[in-house]
């Protein structure tokens, strides 16, 4: 079976094992492994030097595991990664944990309910 899989990343230094994640699970099978980071339109894409060195640091991870890394910028986070994981015909999504949250409205949820026949790892 064919696998594409979809790491959603921040660029936080602590996305590393997001990355792995998703590289293991593409590893058995002929697939296609991609980073993708979505900055918000109201936000800077770099709020300060240190942002920049984590920007790159995924990188340097993403590149290490044969990943294509993507930064896009948009008003609509989810549909941005929704229109992304239908072009690139995803099939698994490696999202992080955002902690206690309303299950009804979080990101996760909300991302699960416009790719119900994607395969979720969080």
């Amino acid at each position: 079976m064919h696998k594409n899989v979809l790491v959603c990343v921040t660029q936080q230094k602590t996305c590393e094992r997001l990355i792995h994640q998703g590289a293991e699970l593409s590893k058995d099978q002929p697939s296609g492994l991609y980073v993708l980071h979505v900055v918000n339109e109201k936000d800077k894409l770099l709020y300060n030097l240190s942002d920049g060195d984590a920007l790159e640091y995924l990188f340097d991870i993403t590149k290490g595991v044969g990943a294509e890394l993507t930064v896009k910028r948009s008003k609509d986070v989810i549909k941005t990664i929704v229109d992304f994981a239908e072009e690139m015909k995803i099939t698994h999504i490696v999202l992080g944990n955002p902690g206690k949250k309303d299950p009804a409205n979080d990101f996760a949820s909300k991302l699960k309910k416009r790719l119900p026949d994607r395969a979720f790892v969080i």
